[in-house]
């Protein structure tokens, strides 16, 4: 999009514009159950998107918290049910708006009037999303209670009744009091009669929250790093700020506390009232509780979210990498849709590993889950939208596992959509060609992975050993297109001749000289109204100069066909002299006077500019030149009235690099492009006219379009290529008539650059078979030769050049796809094959032509050598020597090639015949085999590890892993080469299975089916919440120990976690009634420990859960592979639970003191503003216990025991604290197997000693 590679750069003013324009609204039309014109505007106090017929009425709103993608272009379904219609909206006009917190998210897709509109839209809606989402908790505050307030009162009157509130407060997830109290508590804020202003509204939110004041009571006491005072109202007491720097450093244990600006800024971000924003700021209770709340003081630490490149740099058998099952799914494995969009939603998740169920379809592969009800997708549309979105979430490389259930001949269709779609993302080429372990993350950035069967082909028939033929020094070869001898130094080298660039003209040529005067801006062609136009230009040109006698312009005459006249300005007016010309042989002299004469008008000029032209009346030096308008014009190059198509067609008839035109751009008066072939493709650079210059590029000036031209045909315009053949109408006319007039050669690398203006889609295959035409419009080729330019109007029949033929129709089953960009690494492999290096022009297959000697000679010379194409007898290439036996030697090695290649032909068939039958035993296209690297599937004794290869890659269904007793071998297999764990085939459901134990034995790819949003996939995006989520979380290096054994028991403590859940915060709404929430606290690892809170009837906005008798104390293991989980379930009418937000976070990131747990859906998304309170001590154990004791049962015997006070070390910190009395430790936790864990409820009226607290 346009807009958004400027967003960096772009000023805070244009930002500010744009979204002042957003704010303001437009009319566009809105593809949704219907095609409507509606006004679309961003609502800026509440930010949200909204849509409305009038002005009074809103019919949709969405909000942009819960945006997730702003997609540019016709790409969503909404579009393509319309698509038939009245609607004429260019594709980059639309977009769509990808929204929600489900797996299938809606969309709203839009089509803005202009580019420019939709293109604001696309920039403006990113913005504010990003701002949204970097918002400081009080702002967010704001926004959610000012749409709270609007979506009871559409008329945005900044009021609420208290009618419309009591029907608000159930939306809230609150249970609304009585008329009595809520009258009490207008009275309360200072509100008048029965409305509450926004300011009163905002009042009364804070009283509301203020209920949960019980949590302060834990800040009266003297273990307290301050204490409060009164609580009873939210402004009857302060926190002063350092009163809120001591509990900053010594409970939370924050190491920028120490910095009292850092925690000053924090406080004024939390306080409302401006007049407290001072350099002394005092928090309000209210707003102490607030901060609490917020994600400000998230109990994650965002440090552990942070990418470390330095760990990226291991072979990728070290890594977790981040799985999906079953890609294509939107539901169960038997009825639901399938969709491309799935595959969006799960790379923008972060999925590193997506799998492409692949089945023969109707002319082309499809895919989804075989032999069920569930949709059918086009395999083709899935690659597209895997290359769209591969690496918006992470840059480290993708693997896409295939299950191959196609023909042969569709797997080469999956081949060349493969190679099409990807292009150099593909990885085709191992990294190191010598290497014994797999590439690093890091090495493989940007890069897309097959996981596919992979063919084992033995021998040939082809023997490498013949003799090569040598020979080079100089041949002249004839060019159609300039229809002249060049000479060229060639070189024969593997059946191939190479020849470089021309040699120039050593001889002067007199006529190269006496065109000079064409390309100079004082030239001014033949003008119409001859003499009467060049008086006006001269004229105009003197008017506005101001000028100065002597200033010029030449012109051809019209009264002498080969004469010019020369039209100057003296004393006010024009004068015009004729240039005679005469000749001296063959030689012809201009002059002004007899006695003086010149090779050429340039000559001429150059001269009358250094020196006087003296008459009878005057005497005269030629000074300022009147440029010619628009010399361009009368060029044959230029065409006024080209299309980019025509452009394209013009070129591909003229085989050759250099050949150019220019072109006025359609629509554009003021902008031009020039066509040209370079690498044997066409290409299109820009021109843009700005004032009375063009303007190639952002830097290269040129005064007209002649000195653009003829400056490039000194220097090269695209790397050596410079612009040598121009294309008039009188060329493409000859071409058009004589298609088969064009060389041989086969340049040497084909590339799409940078710098140039893009083609039309356009790419090159190689013939897998041979095809002999049958109709006049299709090509003939034999195995290996390239087609170029093709187009792919059809599945069955592409068009493409080859041999000079251009656009004619050849079977698409009988190509492959090359790369359209040539890899760095092939160009330089090709430069190092290459006899000539950089400076090959071009290079002839001699073992595909015919050899003849014309003794007769042709164009002039005495003898010639052909190179004829065996499959197109008009196809020729003519060499021609200095001498007869010369050309002979050359005629010896040519036709030694061709020999050789009869005696090859036999070999090569029968090595066609043996990789068919190799294809058609392991039904694997050679196609696609030769796009797999180093995920190469092993089914074949795979549970057996005596023997493998780096490159290789196991699959194993959950419940088939190797068995116990494999275990080692199993560990030291993952050390070395990949496997990947997959659900069983009962789980129709789409449920999940546990990925834990198959992560501490060192899998990778453990897939899970992200469009079920479970336990399993939860702690799956909390594992790759780490490591900057790029998918790729490097496995402790423990694990990777000989002694390492993921089954033993563990007897090691290394922390305890102490847990308390106090109150939460803005919950999600389940239904139409009011949430009765409950918490579960659960730890994942090598134990299954968890414990549940009391229910809280009615209330999901502010609930408060008094403290349980006994605290919670969880023992960790193994801290890199622990996580711990907090669950927000909903008691129905049925007393079941019914899931509501969820928070999982592995323990080593995890911050002690009274933190927010922010809250996330089931897909691991933030929710607006739902969050816990809790208090978390995450205590390292001290290594004495460690040794003697196994279990925090243990721990707290111990402990009642001894009286003591041991000092422990903070998790982050490492500062020494007093741990909790053990005698307060009552509540035991036994290590028990995994899946089976005790649940307690906690009394709703227990309480926590006070010595409990830290």
């Amino acid at each position: 999009m346009a807009w958004s590679g400027q967003q960096g750069e772009m000023t805070e003013y244009k930002k500010i514009l744009i979204k002042r324009d957003l704010e303001m609204g437009v009319v566009m039309t809105v593809f949704r159950q219907k095609v409507e014109r509606l006004t679309v505007q961003v609502i800026m106090e509440t930010r949200q998107v909204a849509w409305t017929r009038t002005a009074d009425k809103t019919d949709g709103v969405l909000d942009l918290f819960e945006i997730r993608e702003v997609r540019p272009g016709r790409n969503s379904k909404d579009f393509e049910r319309f698509k038939d219609g009245k609607d004429k909206h260019e594709d980059n006009t639309c977009f769509t708006i990808f929204y929600g917190s489900q797996f299938v998210l809606n969309t709203l897709s839009l089509g803005a009037d202009s580019v420019e509109e939709a293109q604001k839209w696309l920039f403006g809606l990113e913005l504010l999303r990003e701002e949204t989402l970097a918002a400081p908790t009080p702002v967010l505050i704001e926004s959610w209670l000012r749409k709270q307030m609007y979506s009871v009162n559409q008329t945005k009157t900044n009021s609420i009744s208290m009618k419309e509130l009591k029907a608000l407060l159930p939306l809230l997830n609150y249970k609304a009091p009585s008329s009595r109290v809520l009258k009490d508590k207008f009275q309360e804020i200072g509100a008048k009669k029965d409305k509450l202003d926004f300011e009163h509204f905002h009042k009364l939110y804070n009283h509301i929250m203020f209920e949960q004041n019980e949590i302060l009571e834990e800040f009266k006491k003297e273990t307290c790093s301050f204490i409060l005072g009164n609580t009873d109202k939210p402004d009857a007491s302060a926190v002063l700020l350092h009163d809120f720097q001591r509990f900053l450093i010594n409970q939370q244990k924050e190491p920028w506390a120490s910095d009292l600006n850092q925690v000053r800024d924090v406080m004024t971000t939390f306080i409302d009232d401006t007049m407290r924003k001072t350099n002394d700021p005092q928090f309000i209770v209210s707003e102490f509780l607030s901060f609490l709340f917020s994600k400000e003081n998230s109990v994650w630490d965002e440090k552990f979210s942070e990418i470390c490149n330095l760990d990226m740099n291991y072979p990728l058998s070290h890594y977790w990498i981040s799985s999906s099952h079953n890609t294509y799914l939107t539901g169960d494995q038997l009825r639901s849709e399938s969709s491309t969009e799935a595959y969006v939603r799960c790379l923008r998740l972060g999925c590193r590993c997506v799998e492409l169920d692949c089945w023969e379809g109707p002319g082309e592969p499809i895919i989804y889950h075989g032999w069920t009800r569930t949709t059918k997708i086009k395999f083709e549309d899935v690659v597209k939208a895997i290359n769209n979105h591969a690496f918006v979430a992470s840059e480290f490389p993708l693997i896409l596992s295939i299950e191959e259930h196609c023909s042969l001949e569709q797997q080469r269709q999956m081949a060349r959509i493969f190679r099409d779609v990807f292009g150099d993302k593909l990885l085709t080429e191992p990294v190191e060609q010598m290497a014994e372990q797999l590439p690093s993350p890091t090495q493989l950035k940007g890069k897309i992975i097959l996981k596919h069967k992979k063919l084992s082909v033995e021998g040939g028939g082809v023997s490498r050993d013949f003799k090569k033929g040598q020979k080079q020094g100089d041949l002249d070869i004839w060019d159609p297109v300039d229809q002249r001898w060049n000479r060229h130094y060639c070189v024969i080298s593997d059946d191939k001749l190479y020849y470089a660039e021309e040699y120039e003209e050593e001889d002067e040529d007199p006529r190269k000289y006496q065109d000079l005067h064409s390309s100079e801006p004082w030239f001014h062609g033949r003008i119409k109204e001859g003499r009467h136009m060049a008086e006006q230009l001269i004229h105009d040109f003197c008017v506005e100069t101001g000028g100065r006698d002597g200033t010029y312009l030449v012109r051809e005459s019209f009264t002498q066909a080969t004469g010019f006249t020369l039209s100057f300005w003296r004393n006010g007016r024009v004068q015009h002299c004729r240039i005679h010309s005469s000749q001296d042989g063959c030689q012809t002299y201009y002059y002004l006077t007899p006695n003086l004469h010149f090779p050429s008008v340039y000559s001429l000029i150059q001269h009358y500019r250094d020196s006087p032209l003296r008459c009878q009346d005057f005497e005269l030096r030629l000074t300022d030149t009147v440029p010619q308008p628009n010399p361009h014009l009368y060029e044959g190059w230029f065409y006024s009235n080209l299309s980019r198509g025509q452009a394209e067609d013009y070129l591909l008839r003229i085989p050759r690099d250099g050949a150019f035109l220019i072109r006025t751009r359609e629509g554009e008066p003021d902008s031009f492009a020039i066509t040209f072939r370079g690498d044997g493709k066409v290409k299109h650079c820009r021109i843009q006219k700005k004032e009375n210059t063009y303007l190639l590029g952002t830097t290269t000036e040129f005064e007209s379009l002649v000195e653009l031209v003829n400056y490039f045909k000194k220097k090269p315009l695209y790397r050596k290529i410079k612009l040598r053949y121009p294309v008039t109408p009188k060329l493409v006319e000859r071409f058009s008539a004589e298609k088969d007039c064009a060389s041989l050669y086969e340049v040497k690398t084909y590339v799409e650059p940078n710098e140039i203006e893009p083609a039309l889609p356009q790419s090159t295959v190689r013939a897998v078979y041979s095809y002999q035409a049958k109709r006049p419009d299709e090509l003939s080729f034999s195995i290996g030769a390239l087609i170029h330019n093709v187009s792919k109007e059809n599945n069955d029949w592409w068009k493409g050049d080859h041999g000079g033929k251009v656009q004619l129709f050849f079977p698409s089953n009988h190509v492959a796809e090359t790369s359209k960009d040539t890899p760095p690494e092939t160009r330089n492999q090709d430069m190092e094959d290459n006899p000539l290096g950089e400076l090959c022009k071009g290079v002839v297959d001699i073992s595909n032509c015919n050899v003849q000697n014309l003794k007769n000679g042709k164009n002039g010379k005495p003898n010639v050598l052909t190179l004829q194409d065996m499959e197109q007898d008009s196809l020729q290439f003519d060499l021609a020597s200095s001498s007869l036996e010369e050309l002979f030697q050359w005629y010896q090695v040519a036709w030694g090639i061709t020999q050789r290649e009869m005696s090859k032909q036999y070999n090569r068939e029968q090595e066609i015949r043996q990789q068919e039958e190799v294809e058609k035993k392991a039904e694997v296209a050679k196609e696609m085999s030769d796009l797999v690297v180093y995920c190469q599937p092993r089914s074949k004794e795979k549970d057996r590890f005596d023997s493998y290869n780096y490159k290789e890659i196991r699959s194993f269904v959950e419940n088939k892993i190797p068995g116990k007793s494999r275990t080692k071998e199993f560990l030291r297999y993952n050390c070395k080469a990949l496997s990947r764990i997959y659900p069983k085939g009962q789980r129709v459901e789409s449920s999940n299975y546990d990925p834990y134990p198959l992560w501490v034995l060192g899998c990778h790819m453990v897939a899970l089916n992200y469009q079920t949003a479970d336990k399993y996939t939860q702690l799956n995006s909390a594992l790759f919440s780490l490591n900057g989520r790029t998918g790729y979380v490097l496995q402790p290096e423990f694990m990777r120990d000989d002694s390492y054994d993921p089954q033993q028991e563990k007897k090691k403590i290394k922390y305890n976690i102490l847990v308390r859940v106090m109150a939460a915060r803005h919950l999600p709404k389940p239904g139409r009634s009011i949430a009765s929430p409950f918490v579960e606290v659960e730890l994942c690892g090598h134990t299954d420990e968890k414990y549940k809170t009391v229910v809280y009837r009615d209330n999901g906005l502010n609930p408060v859960w008094k403290a349980p008798a006994e605290p919670i104390v969880f023992s960790v293991y193994e801290p890199e592979i622990t996580f711990l989980r907090f669950v927000v379930n909903e008691e129905d009418m049925f007393s079941d639970p019914n899931f509501l937000a969820q928070a999982t976070f592995p323990v080593k990131g995890l911050r002690s003191g009274y933190r927010s747990v922010p809250l996330k859906n089931g897909y691991g998304e933030n929710l607006e503003l739902a969050s816990l309170l809790v208090f978390l001590d995450v205590q390292q154990a001290g290594m004495a216990e460690e040794e003697l004791y196994s279990s925090s049962s243990q721990l707290k015997k111990k402990q009642s025991e001894s009286g003591g006070e041991p000092f422990l070390y903070d998790t982050h910190t490492n500062i020494q604290h007093s741990a909790l009395p053990r005698q307060n430790l009552s509540r035991e936790f036994s290590t028990s197997e995994r899946h089976r864990s005790k649940e307690k409820k906690i009394n709703n009226k227990m309480t926590l000693h006070e010595g409990s607290r830290v």
